[in-house]
């Protein structure tokens, strides 16, 4: 869809700001920094997935020639005081009483090159006492399941538990009577989904270089989605205030929400400590898979009522969220989603968090909603087929809109979710006639965006050039929406635009890049502080002319007299003040610092149609298309690359990826050879559509597009692989031994 009239640089597409150091190569990512002197560091990592740490012998280690440091959980604070789940955080970055995954981290060493650190690592003697595992967040809630934290007590209950067990919490979301309004429905569907655990598939390994200095100040640099976490994180494992910690953000190839937690970098930093000298890390890609927060696996539950003319009555779900090795899952934000594109007055959710002995979770692109939409998407369009109806219309007559009341709390305002229906009923491969042993599947997709802190600062060069600063890392083109913004709002070229992002000296505090916040809230600071510019610039234009400030006005990029005003004056420009600044004040420089409140929520309508070779099981898409309510888009560019992104990401775990692990704990696919994520032959064309329906609490109507792309595929393509085959498939991923199974037993989701 074209820009809103009136708008000149929002909505059009300007090359990124960031876009030739990349394709030429030039930009500096992780891994690239190096300073003098600089140490190379590797993990000892556990070979088991539950054991207990009966002593670590580092002096093997700690003799050989070239290494400078070895560190066990022994040289950070004790944490027999802290809470568990602080315990648990910092337990996660080195183990201290026990491991709880393959691949746990139990010591580090530092050396003067990569061959000696290695060889320190293997020379490490610990000394286990292996324990059962459990792997299944099922088998990890049976009464005699090997339990992994003595002192984790299940909250939410209604009874406080007397004995600790690997159940984390329960969580209920409820409006209406549910039990009644099952009662007066005509037709039910109710089917339990599998999804496993997946990783975000980032390129780029973790890595970080960490320097101590003598004065107890200490400097890190890594990729990341936000230092201003990183900073606050390592602080509070290192014990030190975040104050005498620097953080400086390099590119980042890839995190998905990966990259919002720390690994690596009190490691780096303590090495450092102990030896006097820099400590550069990086992981290799086993290590990333083995030991890095990947997504949870679910067991969910779906169960849905409605009447024959297919209004929807009741909502039911049960959820179970693995969190891996300690609490933490996205379970809440599964539960706020699943069912929030409906408009449906009686609702419960009864959700479960589950620790078993894999790597601790972290966020994936909208943590949590992709599989819990999964259920609820399958069921509804079960329930459209046994009801003959169209799966879009069946949607359409129980669509939220504007003054619904969510389940999990808000009452929406205006938003786009029937214009995304009714955009998918008319696209044209909506009409495409499919062919033999291809099915079509629809799903929509839900994310509530985020809002959080954000500072930016906006400094006028002598020229008139633009200077933006901020705290955001761009993972998605935020420099350019940034920059089209800043140039939108004073009336000034795009090419007149410099954004830096800077680091946690160098700037106000911005909250991570995630949950689709930064274009909405770091983009409002940016807008903010731009009018703080526009009142200094009329301000200066005032005192030049002689006039009142309020007899200013600023449009165009130029200082004008306001109408009525007698003056003899010409409009002064951005450039001509900028280049007088120093008679009438000195700098100009804006500033802004907020806590964005109003993120827009999001909804998308995905498609697929996906062929089935039924002799193979092997699933083929065809064709996908994701039409997604942006609010505004920024730059469409961009919006469209998120949409094609999530999608390609969603239909890789549809069919492909998972973890898997064997007996003992153990994971076997740890690799891109074995953990086959899409490429480019796997795929087709992703054809999008952009809708914009404005966010009313944004200046320019942003509600943020990062997360919502990735919800829908799950179901889309799991829809359109039942349809293809004639059989209602409910676990991923849907690769050909699973689905062959099932169309060889003639079953059930390929059970």
């Amino acid at each position: 869809m074209s820009a809103a009239q009136g708008l000149k640089y929002i909505g059009t597409r300007p090359v990124r700001p960031d876009g030739l150091e990349k394709v030429t190569g030039r930009a500096n990512f992780g891994a690239d920094h190096a300073l003098p002197g600089m140490l190379f560091g590797k993990v000892v990592r556990s070979p088991h997935a539950h054991a207990r740490i009966v002593s670590i012998d580092t002096s093997a280690a700690e003799a050989m020639p070239g290494v400078l440091a070895v560190i066990t959980a022994a040289d950070f604070p004790d944490r027999r005081q802290m809470s568990w789940r602080r315990k648990g955080f910092n337990d996660n970055l080195l183990a201290s009483d026990k491991v709880l995954y393959h691949g746990h981290a139990v010591a580090a060493v530092a050396a003067t090159s990569n061959q000696a650190a290695e060889a320190a690592a293997a020379a490490v003697v610990v000394n286990y006492e292996v324990l059962d595992a459990v792997t299944d967040a099922l088998a990890a809630m049976a009464p005699d399941a090997p339990v992994l934290h003595d002192d984790l007590f299940t909250e939410g209950l209604a009874e406080t538990p007397d004995k600790p067990s690997n159940l984390v919490k329960k969580q209920v979301i409820s409006k209406g009577d549910v039990e009644a309004a099952f009662a007066k429905a005509d037709v039910i569907v109710e089917r339990t989904f599998t999804t496993p655990m997946v990783h975000q598939g980032y390129i780029e390994p973790h890595a970080c270089v960490g320097n101590f200095n003598e004065d107890g100040q200490a400097t890190v640099w890594c990729p990341t989605q936000g230092h201003f976490g990183v900073r606050s994180m390592t602080a509070m494992a290192m014990g030190m205030d975040e104050g005498d910690i620097r953080v400086i953000a390099s590119e980042i190839g890839g995190g998905f929400g990966g990259k919002t937690t720390i690994y690596l970098e009190p490691l780096a930093l303590k090495l450092s400590q102990k030896s006097g000298r820099p400590v550069k890390m990086v992981m290799t890609r086993e290590d990333v898979f083995r030991a890095t927060g990947p997504a949870s696996g679910t067991v969910n539950t779906a169960k849905i009522g409605c009447k024959r003319d297919g209004t929807i009555v009741a909502m039911y779900a049960k959820l179970i969220y693995e969190a891996g090795a300690y609490p933490g899952s996205p379970l809440g934000a599964g539960a706020m989603c699943m069912f929030a594109p409906y408009d449906v007055a009686d609702v419960l959710i009864e959700g479960y968090e589950v620790v078993v002995n894999r790597p601790r979770v972290a966020a994936y692109r909208a943590p949590g909603a992709p599989q819990s939409m999964f259920a609820g998407e399958c069921v509804l369009d079960e329930l459209a087929e046994k009801l003959g109806m169209d799966p879009i219309d069946f949607r359409l007559k129980n669509a939220a809109k504007k003054g619904t009341h969510a389940a999990y709390g808000p009452t929406f305002g205006a938003i786009g979710l029937t214009d995304c229906l009714n955009a998918a009923k008319a696209h044209p491969n909506y009409k495409r006639p499919l062919g033999d042993a291809e099915g079509r599947g629809v799903a929509v997709g839900f994310w509530f965006n985020g809002g959080n802190q954000s500072s930016a600062e906006v400094h006028i060069a002598d020229t008139g050039m633009v200077k933006i600063v901020e705290g955001s890392p761009d993972i998605g083109g935020s420099r350019a929406s940034m920059a089209l913004m800043a140039a939108e709002t004073l009336g000034v070229p795009y090419e007149r635009i410099r954004i830096r992002v800077a680091d946690t000296d160098s700037t106000g505090y911005c909250a991570t890049t995630g949950g689709s916040r930064t274009t909405f809230a770091t983009g409002m600071a940016v807008i903010r502080a731009c009018e703080d510019v526009i009142v200094q610039l009329k301000s200066r234009a005032a005192l030049t002319w002689g006039i009142d400030e309020e007899q200013v006005e600023w449009s165009e990029g130029e200082a004008h007299p306001a109408p009525g005003v007698n003056v003899d004056a010409e409009p002064l420009s951005l450039a001509e003040i900028a280049r007088n600044s120093a008679r009438t004040g000195g700098p100009i420089s804006g500033r802004a610092a907020l806590n964005a409140q109003g993120p827009g929520p999001a909804f998308s309508v995905n498609m697929a149609d996906v062929h089935v070779d039924r002799e193979t099981g092997r699933a083929t898409v065809n064709s996908f298309t994701a039409i997604q309510d942006a609010g505004k888009a920024i730059h469409p560019d961009y919006v469209e690359g998120q949409m094609q992104g999530g999608a390609v990401q969603g239909i890789g775990w549809a069919l492909n990826e998972e973890y898997i692990y064997d007996a003992d704990g153990v994971l076997e696919n740890p690799g891109f050879l074995d953990y086959r994520v899409p490429v480019a032959s796997d795929l087709p064309m992703i054809d999008t559509e952009i809708i914009e329906v404005a966010n009313p609490t944004h200046p320019y109507g942003v509600r943020g597009c990062g997360e919502t792309p990735i919800v829908a595929p799950l179901a889309a393509v799991g829809n359109a692989v039942s349809h293809a085959i004639g059989i209602r498939m409910t676990e991923l991923p849907l690769s050909p031994p699973r689905v062959l199974e099932a169309i060889d037993n003639g079953g059930n989701g390929g059970a």
